[in-house]
């Protein structure tokens, strides 16, 4: 099983040669290089090229490289999509059902690039209510669909939520989105927390996105990072938990079993599976904290 850390994953601005540059050092996962709501109408073709020579430049070292292109319906999408068809994967902003990763997927094959993973904003009230039909799409191979990505302030403008005190009307959003991601074998972000002064209560909505089961948190600024990889990250406790649940069901008095005792505590194949990964994640961490 292959696992690729996405605990912090950073927005950035298209159209800022400097912040491009500056990412190039940031120790975040993932970074998203944004051609969409960061750009502004007049500067789109600018932070095309930009962001067209950053992927070209491959000075990202092992950070993820995510391009999010303009809806393929916008007059700037389709070209957004051939010259970031290079990157690590293209976010599609504003997917509401199935149909939308087809359109993307087939756009992508057009462009000469169908090995290109395609990631997802679940951004809308239709794609909450779509999230059967857009799963439903990630299991064809052929759409390459990776990764749902939570864009909460568009939905909080939709649906005219109030999230300013707490989290409690986004919770349908955030665990419909995050079981559709399970069903169809993606991985899940949650949305972006946007008082970047606000230390504790990002990291108090780190820890609600972990709980939840999300695999890291979209990010609008750079001090946010540290916070993310270290809530999102496999703690030592749970490392050292995983590696006795893994020995004990390897010792030969528990060969073959499909529940065993260990310190007082039943376990079963299941949660050998769950150690197993929560090693291959703090593995691949440690292998991208390395280089």
């Amino acid at each position: 099983m292959q696992i690729r850390p996405r605990r912090s994953v950073l927005y950035m601005p298209g159209s800022n040669a400097r912040a491009l540059e500056k990412a190039k050092s940031l120790p975040a996962d993932a970074l998203i290089l944004d051609l969409e709501d960061a750009v502004a109408p007049e500067a789109k073709s600018a932070a095309r090229d930009l962001v067209a020579a950053a992927v070209r430049g491959r000075g990202y070292g092992n950070r993820e490289v995510v391009v999010r292109i303009n809806g393929l319906d916008s007059p700037w999408g389709a070209a957004d999509l051939r010259v970031a068809a290079s990157a690590d994967a293209i976010l599609l902003p504003k997917a509401s059902a199935g149909a939308d990763i087809a359109r993307a997927r087939a756009a992508l094959i057009e462009a000469g690039a169908p090995s290109t993973p395609l990631w997802a904003m679940i951004e809308t009230p239709l794609a909450i209510l779509n999230l059967g039909d857009i799963v439903a799409a990630a299991r064809q191979p052929a759409t390459r669909l990776a990764c749902l990505v939570l864009g909460t302030n568009d939905l909080v403008k939709e649906t005219r939520a109030d999230l300013s005190s707490d989290r409690t009307p986004a919770q349908y959003w955030l665990s419909a989105t995050l079981t559709a991601a399970r069903a169809g074998g993606l991985d899940a972000l949650d949305g972006v927390y946007n008082d970047i002064k606000d230390a504790e209560g990002f990291r108090g909505e780190c820890l609600l996105g972990r709980r939840l089961g999300f695999d890291g948190k979209t990010l609008i600024h750079p001090d946010q990072i540290a916070i993310a990889n270290s809530v999102f990250a496999p703690q030592e406790a749970e490392i050292a938990s995983a590696r006795k649940i893994i020995a004990a069901f390897e010792q030969p008095e528990n060969k073959g079993k499909g529940v065993i005792m260990l310190e007082g505590r039943m376990f079963e194949l299941m949660h050998a599976d769950i150690a197993r990964r929560t090693l291959l994640i703090a593995a691949a961490i440690a292998q991208t904290e390395s280089r």
